[in-house]
Order: structure tokens, then C-alpha cells, then sequence
């Protein structure tokens, strides 16, 4: 079934688009990588269909009861964002504040729904911590822990092992893919091209060229393989 129908999309700033003529859908279970060079437009595409920003023109469906305060995201993090003086449990609670609209409260059920998020990403044990005490790896599970707060469905990761290592990039990755396997659909935007042909279900290369098919196709064709091959 279709979480997100994305038809004839142009997105950009200013009335100025970087992206026309936009088509693709994601499916439930779908982990779709969105690859291409900078200034394509792959974080705006994000940001559009989280309706933080508005299409110039096309539209964003959602399907299967899907709305956009009901989706996970992971953004790129700042230097502000990395100094946050909360601690871990409030800052993955916050996660389910889309969700809960206007109530004030915290329940029982909202709490154990935390602490199973942040058991999954193995913070649980330090949920007392304050956030900006944590290393980068650790905040990044901070965040996505609270991203699944939001979501039962789909989760949108913007860059999410950039200034990572390469141990915690891939200890990411196998969380990431591990949510993916129980049946989180994932939609994230990637530079690091050998991690999105290794897990991605679905490839998005946007830029001067648009190419929106499976994994395999986009390997086959000349597109593909030039973007691997140059990394």
C-alpha cells in the first residue's frame, strides 16, 4: 500500500524551483534512498513533503491514514540542536507531541512507548543523561528513538551518520535497517552512496537527470553506474 504519492512536484525557494516535474511513491516497507549531488534538492524534497515548507506546484498525498505530524523525522543536526540541555527521555518523548495535538500529558502508555524506543537504540540505561553530554553517535540515537516516537509508519533521515565514524556509521546503518526488516518504511537522504546500494529498496537520483525505480534498475542503467563507479 502507498504511504506517499509524490505527483508532478516541483520544489525549490522563492518561487524558484531546483526540482520539476517530480514523480515517485513509496510503499509500506520501501527503503528508499535519495542520492544526488549537492544542491539537487534532496533535503528540500524532505522538507516538502513534511509540509514544512510549501511545492511550488504538484502535490504530497499520504495514504493508508497517513498525515505529516504522524511521520518519524531525523534531520540534519546543528551546532545549536547538539548543545540542547535536556535530558535524553525528554527530548525522545518530545517525539510524540505531533501525535498527542492538543493534549498537555504525558500518559503511562506514552512513557512505555519511549522507554521501548529507547531500549530498541540501547539508551535506555542512560535515559536520565542530558542530551549535549552524549557523543555525536549517541545523540544520533537520541534523535531517532524520538523520531519513532512520532511514527508507526515511516520515517524521513536527512543525512543521518553525517560527522559520524566509521563504527557508529555502521552501527547506525544496522539500526536503520533493523527498524526497516520489523516494518518501519524508511525515506532517507544519503551522500554515501555504498550504504544506500547496500540497503536501499528503492533508489531517487535527483538532479540534472531523475531517475526513480528499484536498486537494481538504477545499477543497470548508465546513470547508476557512472554515480557508484565515481565515489
Amino acid at each position: 500500500m502507498a504511504l506517499l504519492e509524490i505527483k508532478d512536484l516541483a520544489v525549490g525557494y522563492d518561487s524558484r524551483s531546483v526540482l520539476n516535474h517530480l514523480n515517485f511513491t513509496v510503499n509500506e516497507g520501501d527503503y528508499l534512498c535519495i542520492v544526488g549531488e549537492n544542491g539537487s534538492g534532496k533535503s528540500t524534497i524532505i522538507r516538502t513533503i513534511l509540509k514544512l515548507q510549501d511545492p511550488i506546484s504538484g502535490e504530497v498525498v499520504y495514504g493508508d491514514g497517513l498525515t505529516a505530524n504522524e511521520i518519524g523525522y531525523l534531520p540534519q543536526q546543528t551546532v545549536v540542536q547538539k548543545d540542547f540541555p535536556a535530558s535524553i527521555r525528554e527530548v525522545v518523548m518530545s517525539g510524540l507531541q505531533g501525535r498527542k495535538g492538543i493534549k498537555a500529558f504525558y500518559t503511562k502508555q506514552d512513557r512505555e512507548e519511549a522507554d521501548r524506543n529507547m531500549e530498541k537504540m540501547g539508551i535506555l540505561d542512560i535515559a536520565d543523561k542530558c542530551y549535549r553530554d552524549l557523543s555525536g553517535g549517541q545523540q544520533q540515537r537520541v534523535l531517532l528513538a524520538r523520531a519513532l516516537c512520532a511514527t508507526q509508519k515511516l520515517l524521513l533521515l536527512d543525512e543521518p551518520v553525517s560527522g559520524l565514524d566509521p563504527q557508529v556509521t555502521a552501527e547506525m546503518y544496522g539500526l536503520i535497517d533493523k527498524l526497516n526488516k520489523e516494518g518501519i518504511t524508511v525515506l532517507m537522504v544519503s551522500h554515501d552512496v555504498q550504504a544506500a546500494m547496500k540497503y536501499a529498496s528503492h533508489i531517487l537520483h535527483v538532479g540534472d537527470t531523475v531517475f526513480f525505480g528499484k536498486k537494481e534498475d538504477y545499477l543497470e542503467r548508465q546513470l547508476g553506474k557512472l554515480y557508484v563507479n565515481a565515489d
